[in-house]
């Protein structure tokens, strides 16, 4: 997947312009980043394309303790949108990164994560597979 593509497919998913999908997308993989072990940040930013692949990498080898609506809060601050806003583009993100990365690398990156995710997540639109 293309950085273009990522960024479309979360434009799409969460019904909002390219322009608004590319700082939404950044500061939810920034936001996830924070939430990884720095391994596991690498691990998922190296099968993302160069432009988003960025956001993704970590600022701590160390994973920081915070729970879903502490992610949905940085997206909002990060993204300057409101935390409905934050939300809708956390979930097409989400969506999107599951389509972009391998199978087995979403599920460690899942393992890493609260049982809040595992819900937010499957609760998320499923983009059609484009093959």
């Amino acid at each position: 997947m293309t950085n273009e593509q990522f960024i479309n497919e979360v434009a799409r998913q969460a019904g909002v312009s390219k322009q608004q999908a590319e700082p939404l997308t950044k500061a939810a993989l920034s936001a996830l980043a924070d939430r990884l072990t720095g391994g596991e940040a690498d691990d998922v930013a190296s099968q993302l394309p160069k432009g988003i692949k960025e956001a993704m990498l970590p600022a701590t080898p160390e994973a920081e303790t915070f729970g879903l609506g502490e992610f949905i809060e940085r997206i909002a601050r990060r993204a300057e949108v409101t935390t409905e806003q934050a939300e809708v583009g956390a979930r097409a993100v989400m969506a999107t990164l599951h389509e972009a990365i391998t199978e087995g690398e979403f599920k460690d990156m899942m393992a890493q994560l609260p049982e809040d995710f595992d819900q937010f997540v499957e609760s998320a639109p499923s983009a059609p597979s484009q093959a």
